[in-house]
């Protein structure tokens, strides 16, 4: 009777906490729902929805639609349009996202630096651009590339002859990569800065103490300080290299038989769905992006990790 009436007590605490920690739970929950109701209509739903589309094709003659399970991304990972658009970002990305945060770097650096007078107006000019609507500034540099108006053309005509050719084959990444850096290299300064801001004072004054130079203190300091928010940024700018879109889509109209409608990823899916009405294969094109995309910042993340431990 002893043993029984003293587990009484313990069997009613236990139950009780375990009432107690199912309430918090529920609690929990309820401040969790709004957000995982707002993602799942506008993040999961979406991407649900592609998914059930690329599972579909289009019948030419009969008209509807078929279920053909993942023959559509059969299709697309043969498909020579969209590995060409895929190399060409590529080629992008390896060109102009360490340009940018080299670029970057330097910005932030200069404006942390105490030597630089007026370092809040340099702040804020260069992180300007950034301000600026995606398609206002592809708008304002198209009108300085022009081959018939603009800086480009005037250039042009006061040298005699077409020696700036900003919209030709060739030089037609590079401007759109100078359009990019024009926009961002602001986004990334202003990431890299406030990273700087946080690294203790005491770490750069045992520099100082130790003989190191502004150099050095940057190299054996600075950086490894922003090892964070340079991986951060990397993974941003994979992600936004990959997206590219506005810049080529709105030079398309400047130059036609250089931009094409498969120019990019992102273009060639648009045009399947808006001009093709194609929005199946649209679809897969999209999803098979989107997880290219998610594996390299992955890997550019994971690498990130594995050098900061």
């Amino acid at each position: 009777m002893t043993s029984t009436a003293g587990s009484l007590p313990l069997t009613r605490a236990g139950g009780s906490a375990r009432a107690r920690t199912q309430r918090h739970h529920r609690r929990g929950w309820l401040f969790v729902a709004p957000f995982a109701v707002v993602f799942a209509l506008t993040f999961l739903a979406p991407l649900g929805y592609a998914f059930g589309l690329s599972l579909f094709r289009d019948q030419a003659f009969f008209g509807g639609t078929v279920f053909v399970g993942l023959g559509n991304y059969g299709e697309a990972l043969a498909d020579a349009k969209f590995w060409a658009a895929f190399g060409r970002v590529s080629l992008f990305l390896a060109v102009q996202v360490p340009v940018m945060l080299l670029l970057a770097l330097v910005a932030a650096f200069a404006i942390d630096s105490a030597r630089l007078h007026a370092a809040g107006f340099f702040r804020i000019v260069i992180f300007l651009p950034y301000a600026v609507p995606g398609v206002v500034a592809v708008l304002m540099w198209g009108f300085i590339y022009g081959d018939t108006f603009g800086l480009a053309a005037d250039l042009n005509h006061l040298l005699g002859q077409s020696v700036v050719q900003p919209l030709s084959k060739d030089w037609i990444l590079t401007s759109i990569g100078n359009i990019v850096t024009w926009e961002f290299a602001g986004y990334n300064m202003l990431i890299f800065y406030s990273a700087l801001k946080v690294v203790p004072p005491d770490l750069i004054e045992a520099a100082a103490i130790d003989g190191a130079g502004p150099l050095r203190t940057i190299l054996s300091v600075k950086l490894p300080a922003l090892r964070g928010a340079i991986v951060i940024a990397t993974i941003f700018s994979v992600i936004g290299s990959f997206q590219l879109f506005n810049e080529p889509n709105i030079l398309r109209t400047l130059a036609p038989n250089v931009i094409g409608t498969y120019y990019t990823p992102n273009m060639y899916a648009y045009n399947l769905s808006f001009a093709g009405q194609q929005y199946n294969y649209s679809a897969t094109v999209a999803i098979v992006m989107g997880v290219i995309t998610a594996v390299i910042a992955y890997v550019v993340q994971l690498r990130g990790s594995r050098k900061g431990a």
